[in-house]
């Protein structure tokens, strides 16, 4: 079983792992851990400085996937078009939901996220816990858009703040 879920991911390759984001696998390795052998997906976040491993065969079961298709780009760009929907729930319970949303690896909930967040300059000001949640969702989805493009984070933040500028009324213009 392991086998087949190995293949789908190789060194070199961009994945997504749910809590943190874009990362490159650089190598899969052998490592002992409690007396097992246990092959690792070497996964490293180059923005965060980190370095994950992750057990092969435990790669798909924790949320790790592939970079998303150019289809899921446009239609989480689609998504940052649509009018917010914010709920009448208390805060906290909001950026809870929102916190697993950002934390799920969907990408398209990471743009409601995003969409659901954002600001235009005549709109009230964000709380401090609201804009750590927008940031960290714009960052997630800017650099998904940028890894599926080649790589260019300056352009893909631009290609999200004109989409997201594009949405404001047109009487605000």
């Amino acid at each position: 079983m392991s086998k087949s879920k190995k293949l789908d991911f190789r060194p070199n390759e961009f994945v997504v792992y749910p809590a943190h984001g874009v990362g490159q696998i650089i190598s899969v390795e052998e490592q002992e851990v409690a007396g097992f052998s246990l092959e690792m997906f070497v996964i490293t976040f180059e923005k965060d400085k980190m370095t994950l491993r992750v057990p092969t065969n435990k790669a798909i079961e924790v949320g790790m996937r592939s970079l998303s298709s150019p289809d899921v780009i446009a239609h989480a760009m689609k998504t940052l078009k649509g009018k917010a929907k914010v709920k009448r729930a208390m805060w906290s319970r909001r950026a809870q939901e929102y916190e697993q949303k950002i934390n799920s690896g969907d990408l398209i909930a990471i743009a409601e996220v995003v969409r659901d967040l954002h600001r235009t300059d005549d709109q009230r000001e964000q709380s401090y816990s609201e804009r750590q949640l927008y940031e960290a969702a714009l960052e997630r989805l800017t650099r998904e858009v940028a890894a599926v493009a080649g790589g260019d984070e300056i352009l893909a933040a631009k290609q999200v703040g004109d989409v997201l500028a594009s949405r404001a009324p047109a009487a605000a213009a």
